[in-house]
């Protein structure tokens, strides 16, 4: 990547070269974690879990990352194409029902070489391409042929929100554009006779606290476009994972009766594909420790 443009940010840098980009990374894959993942939505970790491969750094950085431990630095193992590709058939032996590639953009490149390797040694399972939504639509291009499931998430509809949360206020219009490409790559859900998905689209919305106006816009935009084409997941684990001084409304949870409401409102419009958390999910139980993991 003599200059790198993969994402929507487009820094240029020279990540081959020594250099990292935004997303905070050079050249190598660097992971922090390989595990049988059963806490995604049913019919993508199912009976035996969703082979994910927790990725290091992101272009997208939002203040309240969940996961910001491994996001906002490079640390982690650093995999080759082909020692990744070696993480991916072991997942699968283990009896992994997808492969699940979570924050991979900034290394698409490496991945769709460890991905050919491992489709010569016997990867068979569906490839989950899981992402925060803020994609090109270029780099989402490249993946047609290796991606089955898109598991983009789509946080914002208002450009305000996005720069005052992620810096990005083309995340609008940049998630508009890749997830019309993503539904035109996966157009119809497709599921084996235990219910797992082999391919489609689900869609992930995060509720955060004092945002309702902007999730019941994400929701309307994306059944209003798609409608039952895609999969919703309408999520209430949020987790504040600091004190926000300068954001207060972040340092707490959403209430019951806002995600109550959001909720109703998807019900509203007619909604029937999705998928909705039960109470207490944002107790921080769904953040894995990113120990190295699977890696070796």
């Amino acid at each position: 990547m003599t200059v790198c443009n993969l994402c929507p940010r487009e820094c240029g840098k020279s990540r081959g070269n020594g250099s990292v980009g935004y997303c905070g990374v050079g050249n190598d894959i660097y992971a922090s974690k390989a595990m049988l993942h059963m806490w995604e939505e049913p019919p993508i970790s199912g009976t035996k879990g969703s082979g994910a491969v927790f990725f290091t750094g992101c272009h997208l950085k939002c203040v309240y990352c969940q996961n910001s431990s491994i996001a906002f630095k490079s640390a982690g193992k650093s995999l080759t194409p082909g020692e990744l590709s070696e993480v991916f058939i072991r997942l699968q032996e283990r009896g992994a029902h997808n492969i699940n590639l979570v924050t991979p953009t900034h290394f698409v490149p490496g991945i769709i070489k460890a991905l050919d390797i491992s489709k010569q040694t016997g990867l068979k399972i569906p490839v989950v391409y899981n992402t925060g939504g803020y994609e090109k639509r270029s780099t989402v291009e490249l993946l047609d042929d290796y991606v089955d499931i898109y598991l983009p998430d789509f946080k914002y509809m208002n450009s305000d929100t996005a720069q005052k949360y992620s810096n990005a206020p083309d995340y609008p219009q940049m998630a508009k554009e890749s997830l019309e490409e993503m539904v035109r790559q996966q157009p119809n859900s497709v599921f084996n006779d235990d219910s797992i998905m082999q391919r489609g689209v689900v869609v992930r919305h995060l509720l955060l606290p004092g945002n309702l106006k902007n999730s019941k816009s994400v929701i309307e935009y994306l059944y209003k476009t798609y409608g039952d084409s895609i999969y919703i997941s309408i999520m209430n684990q949020y987790t504040p994972m600091r004190e926000f001084d300068k954001f207060p409304e972040l340092s707490c949870t959403p209430s019951r009766r806002e995600y109550e409401k959001l909720v109703d409102y998807a019900l509203s419009l007619g909604v029937k594909n999705a998928f909705i958390q039960d109470e207490g999910v944002s107790s921080g139980v769904y953040i894995p420790k990113f120990d190295m993991e699977g890696l070796n």
